[in-house]
């Protein structure tokens, strides 16, 4: 199953936990916390490019799996990490923070982050 496509944020659970954890400001994590994200991802083989648009706030990532490439976290901080891929799973560490993008079924994409015993989980359907 190919990911790219745009999805749209459904739901998500344990969000202000995670912010807080991360260090986001109180008035981010308030104005966030109702914002439908809306996630685009392009996939040309192993070669990646992930847009995700919050708000006003757009991070963009390109990567290569399996190889080292600089990425944006969620608080704007640049890290060079390396993705992974296992069958329709994308995984990296950034600064702690394990993610894991699973497309679950065609029309279904699932991102969990884990910081500790911190758990954020975004459930997204293709639009």
């Amino acid at each position: 199953m190919a990911f790219s496509g745009k999805y749209q944020l459904e739901s998500q659970e344990g969000f202000e936990a995670f912010m807080k954890a991360i260090g986001l400001p109180d008035d981010l994590i308030e104005k966030g916390k109702d914002i439908k994200s809306t996630s685009e991802i392009e996939q040309n083989g192993d070669n990646f490019k992930v847009t995700v648009t919050t708000g006003a706030k757009v991070l963009v990532n390109s990567f290569t799996v399996g190889q080292e490439a600089e990425l944006e976290t969620l608080t704007g901080e640049k890290v060079k990490s390396v993705v992974t891929k296992e069958g329709n799973k994308l995984k990296v560490t950034l600064k702690g923070i394990e993610s894991v993008t699973e497309l679950v079924n065609a029309n279904t994409l699932v991102n969990t982050l884990t910081l500790g015993n911190l758990t954020y989980k975004r459930v997204s359907k293709r639009v």
